[in-house]
């Protein structure tokens, strides 16, 4: 029996289809059912001894202890410009709860998976064995990766879980704010992850439909709900916004993103250039990237406008600073649950 074009059901589970499983599995991705896992790039350096990702830096986040999944792989609402991930793939605008893996059933089978991916950085002489060892017991989970986790819908039971497990230290999610009402849920199932993200990359409805080119034609309100509800929860917050030359990087777009973000109540706010990377290549150029010393002079100015924000750190290497709130002040480093 056929669900989407991208998916059927097999033992009353959404599952992806076998041809774009192997496609995933050729680009290193992890599959199990309808979720996904990867070791990032800055993950597979770190078993080398190499600095950790901004992540690291910016919250101390043990970056080869980071499990970077996402329990709806193949599903999204929008069609991002920027995307470098899979989304050619994605279909299906829902995910039918009694067809949905349990938190546990799935993360076993995620760990699974990216333990099939460790082990083949094994054999190389240059990796940390014990950095190796450690990494199998994540300490730091990201749900992010491909598609939209909020989709899932069984996150809340699926982020208690998370934090149910002894090695838990953190867990951020990162959303593109189509689905408040799950949002609403993470409050009222006393769900909220450590971090959450918002992806933020327009500050007019106009800019985020070219940018997002989202499938709701009621997407700009739904993510204005999302920050609104963001805007008073009791967990740390950030703004992700990927700058994209010619898109939102112009005098005007500080104006109207330091107007948005004045009285968001947001703790943190990332600032990245687009990166010219994967499935995005297809739709943007690599002069649409922004040069570091831009996205600096870009946050500088936000910064000044927001008469709130000042500048926190940077990573070069990423191309990205993050600001902090100073009307809201927390500690920027990531404390353990116990």
């Amino acid at each position: 029996m056929s669900c989407s074009g991208e998916f059927v059901e097999q033992d009353d589970l959404i599952q992806i289809r076998p041809s774009i499983v192997k496609q995933l599995k050729k680009a290193k991705y992890g599959v199990a059912d309808h979720a996904t896992v990867e070791l990032c790039h800055w993950t597979k350096k770190s078993f080398k001894g190499d600095v950790g990702c901004y992540k690291h830096k910016f919250y101390g986040i043990s970056t080869h202890q980071c499990m970077e999944f996402s329990p709806a792989g193949m599903h999204c609402e929008n069609r991002c410009v920027y995307c470098w991930r899979p989304m050619e793939f994605y279909d299906s605008l829902q995910m039918d709860p009694g067809k949905v893996a349990e938190p546990k059933q799935m993360l076993d089978k995620l760990m699974e998976e990216r333990r099939k991916l460790i082990m083949g950085h094994y054999g190389d002489p240059k990796s940390d064995r014990k950095k190796l060892d450690e990494s199998l017991m994540p300490s730091h989970y990201a749900i992010s990766l491909s598609g939209e986790p909020t989709m899932y819908p069984k996150l809340p039971a699926l982020i208690r879980y998370l934090k149910s497990l002894p090695a838990t230290k953190s867990v951020f999610l990162v959303t593109n704010g189509q689905e408040p009402h799950m949002i609403q849920r993470l409050v009222d199932e006393d769900a909220l992850p450590t971090q959450l993200y918002l992806s933020t990359n327009a500050a007019d409805r106009e800019s985020f439909m070219r940018i997002n080119k989202p499938r709701y034609t009621d997407s700009w309100e739904r993510w204005h709900n999302t920050l609104q509800i963001m805007s008073n929860l009791n967990t740390r917050t950030v703004l992700r916004m990927t700058l994209i030359r010619d898109y939102n990087n112009s005098l005007q777009d500080i104006e109207a993103f330091a107007s948005m973000i004045k009285n968001s109540g947001i703790h943190f706010i990332e600032i990245k250039s687009y990166m010219h990377i994967g499935r995005s290549t297809n739709r943007l150029e690599r002069t649409n990237m922004l040069e570091f010393a831009e996205v600096q002079h870009f946050a500088t100015e936000l910064a000044k406008k927001s008469g709130v924000y000042s500048i926190m750190d940077d990573s070069e290497s990423s191309r990205i600073v993050v600001l902090q709130n100073q009307q809201k002040p927390i500690d920027r480093w990531i404390a353990a649950y116990r």
